[in-house]
């Protein structure tokens, strides 16, 4: 039986105890990347750097508090918006153990890099750009044994009985878990203008413009941590890149890694003020389908990625119609499956920089944690840009995250759009808890169903709200199944434990008999 295995049926136990809730990388067919390229070799290093990120620190103190809130009767992969099975991939030693292989034939292998596209900020000293990403290596892996790693991940599905195309999927991102993280390596990029990324429609993708000059090699100043990854803002020469403190423009950059040719991505040098968008992608710009765990690896593992609705045309609008709009994708995903997110970002709506779940925010409680983070960091880095905040409510942690944000960050959160799923989706029977947009100005904020409903909206203004479409908000739990009231002590219970309990143990059970 699979080391993840355990894992997976360890992280259902609360379930089946829980009490009630507060009131409250790849060897068959590497996936094409955005803007890969020959890379280019420049000289003159870089190496001046600033705010290097210590993520595991900065976060512990949330993570009890998160959990507390949450309550333990929320599954974890709802909590995080992914589901259970994306936890617990293995790493190290765990990888290579299942697939097999010596040190020796580790050391014969390729280094292989993933590069996820970044945002640069600008301060006194000039522009920093973050790089963040992972080391690693890809071994050769048999189809026949890819095939058997593959159905750990599918529920009462067997990858033989998957179409060609869908098996190759699954396959390409199987393989893309059981990679070989490298520690105390030594990452160099060349960067270059961009002239185009994303598809608004628009000429160049929309989401920014190319720059004058960038040209050049910034060394890296860290070796990557003991999973492989490296994650730091590094300060950049302008060598003809317009400054941040005189030009309102988003300047888009070709970020290269030295030595591979898939370690490619595009950067983006935002200024200080305007309008950013940070926006979720399962449920929202794709269809996942995250509350309905077989359909939601099916759509994840096997199934080409599909934009939900006309939500790109959302999208494009926006981009065209908002100066300047800068476009930032954030899913806590792990990292090591992010590759088809990006290019179906890319391929779809336009062009922006990412956050990825790193190897790091492994278990549960920290994938409860690493979304917060990742939005501080985000608004953070600019303290003068206004945000528009874009989930769905199957999310536990965006119901409270995004609120929270108009708290702890005040005047920057300009709207908060989100879908409610089980309004739409009558596959989506989990409750969510709308207390924390109580004290908020209501015309901030919209729940809403199909995208139609978020056009003719005014955001530049801070005209959130589609008056036509009614929000019938409790500030309590919401969407509970039976006929609950929002008033009864064990509705949150009830409502997931009860509920999902079969479920939730059927699918573990089928998957330890794969």
């Amino acid at each position: 039986m699979s080391p993840i295995i355990p894992a997976i049926l360890f992280t259902l136990v609360p379930l089946a105890t829980a009490h009630a809730a507060p009131d409250q990388r790849p060897a068959v067919v590497v996936p094409e990347q955005p803007l890969i390229t020959p890379s280019p070799t420049l000289q003159d290093a870089i190496t001046k750097t600033v705010h290097r990120r210590n993520i595991l620190d900065d976060v512990k103190g949330e993570v009890n508090g998160i959990l507390s809130d949450l309550g333990s009767a929320i599954p974890s992969y709802v909590a995080s918006g992914v589901p259970n099975f994306f936890q617990d991939f293995p790493v190290g030693q765990d990888a290579q153990k299942s697939l097999g292989i010596d040190d020796d034939q580790v050391d014969a292998l390729p280094t292989s890099v993933l590069n996820i596209p970044g945002y640069g900020n600008w301060t006194d000293q000039g522009w920093n750009l973050r790089f963040h990403g992972n080391v690693y290596k890809q071994p050769q892996t048999s189809q026949e044994k890819l095939n058997d790693l593959a159905n750990i991940f599918l529920i009462d599905t067997d990858i033989k009985d998957l179409a060609p195309g869908q098996q190759a999927q699954a396959r390409n991102l199987t393989a893309s878990i059981f990679v070989l993280q490298q520690d105390n390596e030594n990452v160099t990029f060349n960067l270059k203008p961009a002239p185009t990324a994303g598809a608004s429609g628009e000429q160049g993708g929309g989401g920014a413009v190319t720059p004058n000059g960038g040209n050049q090699q910034v060394r890296f100043p860290y070796p990557t941590t003991s999973q492989g990854d490296f994650d730091a803002f590094v300060q950049i020469e302008s060598d003809g890149l317009a400054d941040g403190n005189s030009t309102s423009d988003i300047q888009r950059l070709n970020v290269y890694t030295e030595g591979s040719n898939i370690g490619n991505a595009t950067a983006y040098l935002v200024p200080p003020t305007g309008f950013s968008i940070i926006s979720d992608i399962d449920d929202i710009l794709r269809i996942t389908k995250i509350y309905q765990p077989k359909e939601g690896l099916l759509n994840s593992f096997a199934r080409p990625f599909v934009a939900w609705k006309n939500m790109p045309e959302i999208y494009a609008n926006w981009s065209r119609s908002i100066p300047d709009f800068h476009f930032h994708y954030l899913t806590t995903t792990p990292e090591q499956i992010t590759r088809n997110y990006m290019d179906f970002i890319y391929k779809t709506y336009p062009g922006g920089s990412f956050d990825t779940r790193p190897l790091n925010f492994s278990d549960v409680s920290a994938t409860l944690s690493i979304r917060k983070f990742l939005l501080d960091k985000v608004f953070e880095t600019y303290p003068k840009r206004k945000f528009i905040l874009m989930a769905d409510t199957s999310n536990s942690d965006v119901m409270k995250a995004y609120p929270q944000m108009t708290k702890d960050f005040p005047g920057q959160v300009q709207c908060i759009f989100l879908r409610n799923t089980s309004a739409t989706d009558d596959g989506d029977k989990f409750p969510y808890d709308t207390s924390g947009f109580q004290d908020l100005d209501k015309n901030t904020y919209m729940f809403f169903k199909v995208p139609d409903d978020l056009k003719g909206l005014d955001i530049q203004n801070g005209h959130c709200l589609n008056t036509t479409i009614p929000q019938n908000l409790t500030f309590s739990w919401q969407g509970l199944p039976f006929g609950l009231s929002k008033d009864s002590a064990a509705a949150p219970r009830y409502a997931m434990a009860t509920s999902w309990m079969r479920m939730v143990f059927a699918v573990g059970l089928a998957a330890a008999f794969l």
